[in-house]
């Protein structure tokens, strides 16, 4: 590892801690000089409240791709995307190529020709500045990230429900409180094992868990009532609940009456759905409809919890206001031990979508095209308002800009959408016809294989900075190593390929506390309204609740307490009418493919598959089956299975299993290559959140002799 492990192998002694890279919650660790694991070792944190003095497996292994072999540490260059080796260049060389391309092509074909694509692992700052660089060095209107493909749906419902958008309207510490839990679309004991000892304290205090979802996961075995429901009937099933409670006058009227508006809508939507009904229409049995209706309406306190089971379909958003529908109309928000929460999935996915990484979003969760979000933002950034482009669209949707010959150019910082995209034979097909495709990155991931360039970036261990986790609560990342090679921070590639645009006086910082400071004033009297934040304030490790608007406010760590964020202070309930997914099973593809996580690896696995530790527990992605389709389709011991949908075919190793919806196969979708899901899954988008439906894809199964 020679270079790398020298330089890496420098732990600051006064700032040994970091948070973990992984999910949204953002466990503290500390890293410790050790005789193993090449010198360094990761303990759990104490101090950090979130995970109770707790990390997963991947969590404690997290320093294994930080000190990898195949880490990039210089910049790289190639003239032909693909074709001939990589060529190490300076950063003067790679900054100077770089902008004097794009000014050509924007010369050419302007300014909206060049794109970027941000991530929901960035850190508050640098996800601040990547759209402030889109809008200001750039001045193109094409910026979107990740994190659409993650949390956009529970967004667009969460501010359509209540006026604003914070993951969960309560933190973690009320869940051991809530005597009914509703878990839907979330597999919580992989994706955020570290939640679970919260669930586990309320089971200990007497609270009904249900879960839904297609398969038995490592959640459900704690439930109590596990309703294995096929994608797609998250609403059929959720009028079935509203219609029992509704039906036997269950719900909370005074709270509806003063608190909420809509509740006729929600009324007339659910009448029909009686329970015998949705029993007919789902399999879920007219008792268990009832069992859960009741328990959830009638139990003192409740908490509902959602995430992207439901939210990644073409109905997502609709999906998700009406499990919150089952909050409100019960009085279950804004009180000890009551909450809805859409359980953010990447590490700051929260604090990701709100200082304008978003194709239409300001910092502070401001609209691009509010005149007055318009002038505070060009304000603090020392700009005229006309100079700030519109909104531009959501991440698939650039990517298609891409096919279509719209955008000739795209900087990718912190994703891998080759790997992560649905469809994503259109998404390579697209990579291969930019002019000029710019990856910063620790790895040459599948997306940078097309790359032009690779600018070296920082990891987590080395980049000092704010994150938001799941719970909508700030903190400080320390800096815990130092950077080896000639790896650059992120916000140090922002803003001094700002410079080489000619753009550099708008990104003059003394340092990263100093973007924190613009950021926070570009926040104020938004939604997302940091400006009461401090370092100074975050150095007690515990971190402080948006929204935070003085410096004297305490943050707010339960939302809704007295009024929703509506002008009227209500909030607005939706009556759901079901729709049908994109792609309907038929005749030819009679079987739903779902996609999901694992709890060995992470996103696009560009970090998890480089971990030895994690890789070798999930070295290939395994279909999962019903045993009535392997009795169909004649599998025997040690076959594999062949998927076939609209868009492609895929051969997949097999694991038949009773725990999985008979029509539904499951697979990850943590790999690229031959073994990616996402070849397979159907690029429709919610028409509100333009969220894909991963979720939903239908196919046909055949063993391979």
């Amino acid at each position: 590892m020679g270079a790398l492990k020298s330089a890496l192998l420098t732990v600051s002694k006064e700032q040994p801690s970091s948070h973990c890279c992984f999910c949204s919650m953002q466990c503290g660790l500390e890293i410790l000089p050790s005789e193993k694991t090449e010198g360094l070792t990761i303990k759990p944190s104490g101090i950090f409240p979130v995970a109770t003095g707790r990390l997963c497996q991947k969590g404690l292994n997290a320093l294994e791709h930080v000190l990898h072999k195949e880490r990039i540490l210089e910049p790289l260059h190639r003239a032909v995307a693909r074709a001939g080796q990589w060529q190490p260049i300076s950063w003067e060389e790679a900054y100077s190529g770089i902008a004097d391309k794009i000014k050509s092509l924007q010369e050419q074909y302007g300014r909206d020709a060049i794109g970027v694509y941000g991530g929901g692992s960035l850190t508050n700052e640098v996800s601040y500045l990547l759209g402030k660089f889109t809008r200001v060095a750039l001045r193109s209107k094409y910026i979107d990230y990740n994190g659409r493909y993650c949390m956009s749906s529970a967004a667009a419902a969460s501010n359509q429900a209540f006026g604003i958008d914070r993951g969960m309207t309560m933190p973690l510490s009320e869940i051991p409180h809530a005597k009914y839990i509703i878990l839907a679309g979330t597999n919580i004991a992989e994706c955020q094992p570290t939640m679970m000892p919260y669930l586990l304290e309320a089971k200990k205090n007497g609270a009904v868990i249900v879960t839904i979802d297609p398969r038995n996961t490592m959640t459900s075995k704690v439930a109590d009532i596990h309703v294995r429901l096929q994608p797609g009937f998250d609403s059929v099933f959720i009028n079935g609940l509203l219609h029992v409670m509704i039906s036997e006058k269950l719900v909370d009227e005074r709270f509806i009456q003063s608190r909420t508006s809509g509740f006729e809508g929600v009324k007339e939507a659910v009448q029909s759905f009686t329970p015998d009904r949705v029993e007919h229409m789902t399999g879920i049995l007219e008792a268990v409809i009832r069992t859960i209706a009741r328990g959830y309406a009638k139990a003192e306190t409740g908490i509902v919890l959602t995430a992207r089971g439901l939210e990644q379909q073409v109905n997502g958003v609709e999906n998700t206001l009406n499990y919150i529908n089952l909050a409100l109309v019960t009085g279950k928000i804004g009180r000890k031990g009551c909450g809805y929460g859409a359980v953010t999935g990447q590490a700051n996915g929260q604090g990701g979508r709100e200082h304008g990484q978003k194709a239409d979003q300001l910092p502070g969760y401001r609209l691009i095209e509010d005149p007055a979000a318009r002038e505070h933002v060009a304000k603090v950034w020392g700009i005229d308002p006309v100079e700030l482009p519109g909104k531009g669209v959501s991440a698939y949707e650039l990517l298609q800009k891409i096919d279509e010959g719209e955008i000739k150019a795209l900087i990718v910082l912190g994703s891998n959408p080759l790997v992560s995209s649905p469809n994503n034979r259109m998404v390579e097909r697209a990579l291969q016809k930019l002019d000029l495709l710019v990856v910063a990155d620790m790895f040459e991931t599948e997306t940078a294989r097309h790359a032009h360039y690779i600018l070296p970036s920082s990891s987590f261990t080395e980049a000092e900075g704010t994150m938001t986790n799941l719970e909508g609560r700030v903190f400080h990342r320390r800096q815990a190593m130092e950077l080896p090679g000639k790896c650059k921070l992120d916000f140090h590639i922002i803003s001094e390929l700002a410079d080489a645009l000619g753009r550099g006086h708008y990104f003059q910082y003394a340092g990263i506390e100093a973007v924190f400071r613009e950021l926070a004033a570009a926040t104020a009297g938004g939604k997302a309204d940091y400006s009461g934040i401090t370092y100074e304030r975050l150095q007690d490790e515990k971190g402080i609740f948006w929204p935070c608007p003085s410096a004297d406010h305490p943050g707010t760590p339960q939302l809704f307490q007295d009024r929703f964020y509506h002008g009227d202070g209500k909030a607005k309930l939706f009556g759901i009418q079901p729709k049908m997914p994109a792609e309907p099973i038929d005749a030819e593809y009679p079987f739903v493919l779902t996609t999901g996580r694992l709890g060995n690896h992470y996103l696009s696995g560009a970090q998890t598959r480089r971990t030895e530790a994690l890789f070798k527990k999930a070295p290939v992605p395994v279909a999962e089956i019903h045993p009535s389709l392997a009795k169909r389709i004649g599998l025997s011991v040690e076959k594999k299975i062949r998927i076939t949908s609209r868009r492609g075919s895929l051969i997949f190793q097999v694991k038949v299993t009773d725990g999985i919806q008979p029509r539904t196969v499951f697979v990850p979708f943590h790999w690229g290559d031959e073994h990616s899901i996402n070849v397979l899954t159907n690029d429709a988008l919610d028409p509100t959140s333009r969220m894909p439906e991963f979720k939903i894809c239908a196919v046909k199964i055949e063993r391979v002799e």
